[in-house]
């Protein structure tokens, strides 16, 4: 009582749920919030571990501001990517499957709004496609992911976003757009154009559309054997603060490594291990800009974690090294049964030897298949084999991920309702430490540039 006295006394205070800010702190004029998605303690102890040996360290754990982030949703114990983009982008929780709306299906500004009604240039980019559930969240508004994406390309354009790079071309293309050509458009409102690594590097002008593949973005693992001529996140992360930054009144840029999240859902560790690290490279890029800026917060930070991934004592690293394709580029390889969802055994067999270099046994091809003519899978069926190809590859590895039973119990596919770890450096950094709820984060972010929702 004594000390809480003094403090009343002395006019310190203490701020409501932890958001204000003191009154001395100056806020950033540039905001960079790096995402993460589906990554958790896990997904960045296995790069780790992979990358640099257990005395090794990513170079964003090297960031000074740490703190803990709870990531359920209003309807569910465990998030979407929908929900979990949405509380980042608006600072409230909504359902899963809604972007950028609360529950009751209202449109709020979200914290790249409150950027850009300041003056400030904003962009997205993500490996995913552009319009899917977290660079959607910061840009657009929609009922339901699944059925949205149109209407987020059009929304996106419409807001004026200064910079979105990614995949989802097809959803600009004038099939999906009831004839509209959303790039043809695009280019007549000033953007630049870019869909490949060299058109992005060579590009000038102040806004700037990049979409480099009609769906999500290579896995980093595969991109060679497909021939791929896609930019890296760090890439892109250059390219969008080189535009962004040209405006002196400042930018608010997130930037996302989705690519994390679909390697995590089908338990494909040598994946998680390179996409952590291209994300990693883009972190470092950021922070190294802010740090000769002066003037930047660089948040680094996840949706949510899936599928409860961890660096089990027994894992094999050293094959998982060698595994030179992910499970969906694998099973894009198998030789379907006629007439089945099944695939033909010697296939299967041969595939998985020549890129994971095991040696299946019949038993176990056979519980595939059987699985696959079996499920009732309703999340991302398309992905189902792929999925179920990963989980065993990861228990011949000693892996450390939920069953393949409990992912397919689960609405999100394997998500989990664990805390996910944020990193902070830069100017306002100190504000963000303890244990935060994930909407607190846009919160102190407005917090600190004297922002308010309406």
């Amino acid at each position: 009582m004594l000390i809480i006295q003094i403090a009343v006394l002395m006019g310190l205070g203490f701020p409501a749920e932890g958001l204000a800010r003191p009154a001395s702190l100056e806020g950033p004029r540039n905001v960079i919030l790096m995402i993460g998605d589906g990554m958790g303690v896990g997904q960045i102890e296995i790069a780790r571990e992979m990358e640099y040996g257990k005395n090794g360290r990513l170079f964003l754990e090297t960031l000074p501001h740490t703190a803990l982030v709870h990531t359920d949703s209003a309807n569910n114990l465990v998030t979407d990517s929908a929900a979990g983009g949405t509380a980042l982008a608006i600072g409230k929780k909504t359902n899963n499957e809604m972007i950028g709306v609360t529950p009751d299906g209202m449109e709020t500004d979200s914290i790249l709004d409150l950027f850009k009604k300041d003056g400030k240039k904003t962009g997205v980019i993500s490996t995913n496609t552009i319009t899917d559930a977290t660079p959607a969240a910061f840009t657009a508004s929609v009922p339901n992911r699944w059925s949205g994406q149109e209407e987020i390309a059009r929304q996106q354009l419409n807001n004026q976003v200064d910079v979105l790079m990614g995949g989802g071309r097809a959803y600009f293309r004038p099939e999906k757009q009831n004839g509209r050509d959303l790039i043809k458009e695009a280019a007549l409102n000033g953007y630049t154009y870019v869909s490949n690594r060299d058109e992005l590097l060579n590009a000038k002008g102040n806004k700037l559309l990049g979409l480099f593949n009609n769906g999500y973005m290579n896995f980093k693992l595969d991109r060679p054997l497909k021939g791929s001529k896609e930019p890296s996140l760090k890439e892109m992360t250059e390219k969008a603060i080189g535009v962004l930054s040209k405006r002196e009144k400042g930018f608010f840029l997130m930037a996302e490594g989705a690519r994390i999240d679909h390697a995590s859902h089908a338990g494909d560790i040598t994946s998680i291990w390179k996409e952590t690290i291209e994300f990693d490279e883009a972190v470092r890029y950021a922070v190294e800009w802010a740090k000769n800026d002066g003037e930047t917060l660089v948040l680094v930070a996840a949706d949510h974690e899936t599928m409860g991934i961890s660096a089990s004592e027994p894992l094999d690293i050293q094959h998982l090294k060698k595994i030179k394709a992910t499970p969906q580029f694998m099973v894009s390889q198998f030789v379907k049964d006629q007439n089945s969802r099944s695939y033909r055994t010697a296939s299967i067999k041969e595939v998985i030897k020549k890129y994971a270099n095991i040696n299946l046994t019949a038993k176990e091809i056979a519980a595939f298949n059987n699985h696959l003519l079996n499920s009732d899978n309703k999340v991302y069926p398309q992905y189902l084999a792929a999925w179920e190809i990963g989980s065993l590859i990861a228990e011949r590895n000693h892996g450390g991920i939920i069953t393949n039973k409990v992912r397919s119990l689960s609405s999100t596919g394997g998500h989990t309702g664990n805390m996910i770890p944020l990193f902070a450096y830069g100017k306002g950094s100190e504000v963000f430490s303890g244990v935060l709820d994930n909407t607190d984060i846009p919160k102190k972010i407005a917090s600190l540039m004297r922002y308010k929702w309406e």
